[in-house]
């Protein structure tokens, strides 16, 4: 969990920091464009991937700046970490207790896990927009998969290269190689997640299907890295210049209601709302039980398409779940029966923290 964020020239937010003195609920609230979503944004690079948002990371930096910012944390554990870009540069950097470390170690400390408004129609949505989100939830669940996805993307562009500058064989042999093993470990990883989550998703149930999972739930390991690699011999061509074969980068992901039994595509906006939450507070349960850490769960106007019953339970759940949970909306009185909760109002990208009731601090 966190118990401090600083946040320096961050969106519209010149310098703003809160102390969440333990609390499990931090609830933000304040008007459109007051720099709420700023916050979750700035919380979820601490994950090391590219935000809520997924924007390139230029424009996270404040516009009035010096093109740099700062996201700096201390959790529970008492460490310490820091997410920066500095004037002038391109690419974001990341410290822990002020030591320099890749972005793909950030992920080690805090597992953090995401719903903005952008996945309210996750279901019906592209395959490509439903493989981002769970993948993400995969790299949540084993850190190593986020660096897997984007090894797999540098090779097939190596592969797109290869084939038009009419690359030998030995040579494309080689990089279908590297594709096969690093598909076929993305599509375990998959299976594996799925799973596991399952077990704790009472009220659905999450499949991923694609050419790599069905050869991974046909084969052994081996016998589908195999059966991949010759797949990818036998298919080395482009149609109007552009590389078009099957793979882990194709597969699609899919979430079945258990209460209504039907899929959850065609259910309603409300029912779609209510299961991925459902299906985001049984990861934060798997989380916690598989690593013994309290994930961080980020929901961008949290209590949007729900009903009155189903917000109280939404609250009600996320109160007993293993997770810090950090919400954002406009109306501060429909988060008001959420105990343990610290409450910030956000104006201008300034902020004020008030917990029962009582400001405790003013930034």
């Amino acid at each position: 969990m966190i118990n401090q964020i600083t946040i320096t020239n961050f969106r519209n937010h010149v310098s703003s920091r809160i102390k969440t003195d333990g609390c499990k609920n931090i609830i933000i609230t304040g008007l459109n464009g007051a720099g709420k979503t700023a916050i979750l944004e700035a919380v979820s690079l601490l994950s090391g991937e590219r935000g809520l948002r997924g924007v390139e990371t230029q424009t996270l930096a404040r516009f009035d700046g010096d093109g740099g910012f700062s996201v700096f944390a201390t959790t529970d554990d008492e460490s310490d970490i820091c997410v920066f870009l500095n004037q002038n540069e391109l690419n974001r950097h990341a410290k822990i207790d002020n030591e320099n470390v890749a972005l793909s170690e950030l992920a080690k400390k805090l597992r953090i896990v995401w719903l903005t408004p952008r996945e309210d129609r996750i279901f019906v949505e592209s395959a490509s927009e439903r493989r981002t989100f769970f993948d993400h939830l995969v790299s949540s669940f084993d850190p190593s998969h986020i660096g897997r996805i984007s090894r797999l993307n540098k090779l097939l562009s190596e592969r797109g290269g290869a084939l038009k500058s009419n690359a030998d064989d030995k040579w494309l042999d080689a990089i279908d190689n590297q594709i096969a093993s690093t598909s076929i470990a993305i599509g375990a990883g998959r299976i594996r997640y799925a799973s596991e989550l399952n077990y704790f998703f009472s009220s659905g149930a999450v499949s991923v299907d694609g050419m790599i999972e069905r050869l991974i739930l046909d084969e052994t390991l081996i016998n589908a890295e195999k059966i991949y690699f010759e797949y990818l011999q036998n298919n080395r061509n482009l149609v109007g210049d552009k590389m078009v074969i099957d793979g882990a980068h194709k597969s699609d992901f899919g979430v079945f209601n258990n209460i209504l039994k039907l899929p959850a595509n065609i259910t309603s906006t409300g029912q779609q709302k209510k299961i991925l939450i459902d299906l985001i507070l049984a990861h934060a349960k798997l989380i916690h039980i598989k690593t013994g850490k309290k994930p961080l769960i980020l929901l961008d106007e949290a209590a949007a398409h729900l009903d009155d019953d189903a917000r109280e339970k939404l609250f009600s759940e996320l109160n007993t779940s293993n997770a810090q949970v950090w919400a954002t909306g406009l109306d501060k009185n429909v988060f008001k029966n959420i105990p343990d909760a610290l409450f910030v109002t956000c104006q201008d990208g300034k902020i004020s923290n008030i917990v029962v009731g009582k400001e405790i601090q003013n930034a």
